[in-house]
């Protein structure tokens, strides 16, 4: 087994590699002047079981181009199978046409994956499960549940929890979370989007009054929806509101509109590298998936079971 990492987040490749208790593959990545992008290999990796360990976040046609030239480049080295870990999977937003002469971007680049020559694919709570079904190729979809669950009853547990999906699309994820957490009570925020990147508040379904609500979502990107979440929460009289997101985008103004928020905390996950503005934010923490990711390596190269990892 070999593990290989792209640019994109190197500090996750190599806690996971840590946890492995063993190195990354020996690999270069550049870009000409024109900014192609260029990998070599600089390891035999015949008939070997390589796991490729890339985000597709911003930037995200980049991150994904190198991701597509590092399989080429181990298909054509002849590994033995190669699993594409992408842990935020971009693009993934686009499972659906919203509307007439629209694309479904999202079956696009799993077929992009597949073409490059990956044998398989693991990634960590993509957006809608169905895109499971975009690849042809064995997907696993693996769940940041365990690892918020385990942190919010260390820090939390005794207090009135409450948690709260932020649209109705997320119920099933905030009752898997709820689940962990000894079946505690849900609610829904019921909005209407007017536009992309906009969102209104226009009711809650569920009693939040007196609670400690958590409000849990698979990506932050501009954080309007959770901002507006939140206040409604408070208005609604809740006690107090966190956050715990799979994927921190936290694209434009998104970490500045969470500072200035009622959010007592924003909690993500270390799928996307963090920029400065994240790392500096008093109200915004990581939680880092390395030990879920590199757990599921293992097994996939033991060829035992994922699914056992949620029991």
């Amino acid at each position: 087994m070999k593990l290989l990492s792209g640019n994109s987040n190197l500090t996750l490749a190599k806690a996971i590699a840590d946890y492995l208790d063993m190195p990354l593959t020996k690999a270069s990545v550049r870009r000409f002047a024109d900014e192609e992008i260029f990998v070599e290999i600089q390891e035999n990796v015949r008939g070997e079981d390589v796991f490729v360990i890339q985000s597709t976040g911003y930037p995200a046609n980049d991150n994904l181009m190198e991701l597509l030239i590092c399989i080429d480049a181990l298909k054509r080295a002849s590994a033995r199978r190669i699993t594409a870990v992408i842990p935020y999977f971009g693009y993934a937003r686009q499972d659906r046409k919203p509307g007439p002469r629209t694309p479904i971007s999202a079956k696009l680049v799993a077929n992009m994956v597949t073409a490059a020559g990956a044998d398989r694919v693991l990634s960590v709570d993509l957006h809608a499960g169905q895109i499971q079904g975009f690849f042809d190729i064995p997907t696993d979809n693996l769940f940041a549940a365990p690892v918020m669950s385990a942190d919010l009853l260390a820090r939390f547990s005794g207090r009135n929890l409450m948690v709260v999906s932020p649209d109705v699309g997320g119920v099933v994820r905030a009752r898997a979370l709820s689940k962990r957490l000894g079946n505690a009570p849900l609610a829904i925020v019921d909005k209407r989007r007017e536009k992309p990147g906009e969102s209104e508040v226009m009711n809650i379904i569920g009693d939040p009054a007196g609670r400690f609500c958590i409000l849990v979502d698979d990506i932050v990107d501009s954080a309007g929806t959770l901002c507006n979440a939140a206040a409604a929460l408070r208005e609604a009289g809740a006690e107090d509101v966190v956050a715990y997101v799979s994927h921190g985008v936290l694209s434009g103004g998104a970490v500045a509109r969470v500072e200035g928020s009622v959010l007592t905390e924003l909690v993500v996950t270390d799928s996307i590298l963090a920029p400065p503005a994240v790392a500096e934010a008093k109200k915004i923490r990581q939680l880092t998936i390395a030990p879920l990711l590199a757990e599921a390596i293992k097994r996939i190269a033991d060829e035992s079971s994922v699914s056992s990892l949620f029991d």
